[in-house]
């Protein structure tokens, strides 16, 4: 995946996605669109901007399927027919969804924050993927400092630097406005694809779908 500082917008297709690193459609959404990138072999400039699926979600956060269930009004075994599709459509696009019952909705706006300093280093793509492993296989607490940091050094980042950077909060800002950014055009539900700035695509559209779209913007000259 190229990074945006790498490029020019003669180069490249510059695709923006909005989205949460607890959101299971986001990584489920950006995989197919990856093999997309790949089918057609188009350079691409990727940027992600910050959603929270639940902002106000306490600091101890809630056990995941109660809080769909909660959420969404959703029964036990729709919960489970849901874990089920997603870990198969998963494992189709090469991302293992490990659900567990003991797993926990958290708050992300720290995660989104670590997510800004990491961009002008040209480590957020890497530090997003990092951020949805550790969510989904390895059931890491992504509202704690401390576990943020690991990921961060994971992903090649400076972990006393990801430290500060929390720590003091200075991004908060930043993240509120951007987020407020995306909410104010209309962004309620990720994952939001937008293509080339204005061609705005929502949802895991599938393998197929995300490949004639990239075909159209591009001319059908991709690959």
């Amino acid at each position: 995946m190229t990074d945006t500082a790498d490029l020019t917008m003669d180069d490249v297709l510059q695709i923006d996605i909005v989205s949460d690193v607890v959101c299971p459609w986001c990584i489920v959404g950006f995989k197919q669109l990856e093999q997309a990138i790949r089918k057609t072999g188009v350079s691409v400039a990727v940027k992600w901007h910050p959603f929270e699926l639940n902002p106000d979600m306490p600091e101890e956060g809630e056990n995941l399927r109660e809080h769909i269930m909660r959420k969404y009004g959703s029964t036990v075994e729709q919960s489970q027919d849901a874990r089920n599709r997603l870990t198969e459509l998963g494992a189709g696009l090469g991302f293992e969804f490990r659900f567990t019952d003991d797993m926990r909705m958290v708050n992300t706006f720290k995660a989104h924050q670590l997510l800004h300093w990491a961009g002008p280093q040209g480590k957020e793509h890497l530090l997003k993927m990092a951020l949805f492993q550790a969510y989904f296989q390895e059931h890491r607490d992504l509202n704690d400092v401390t576990i943020l940091a690991d990921v961060a050094e994971s992903a090649g980042l400076d972990r006393d630097g990801a430290t500060a950077a929390l720590e003091d909060g200075r991004f908060g800002d930043a993240v509120r406005r951007e987020e407020a950014f995306w909410t104010g055009n209309g962004i309620h539900g990720v994952p939001a694809i937008v293509f080339e700035r204005e061609h705005l695509v929502s949802g895991a559209q599938g393998v197929e779908n995300f490949t004639k779209i990239i075909e159209h913007l591009t001319g059908g000259e991709a690959g």
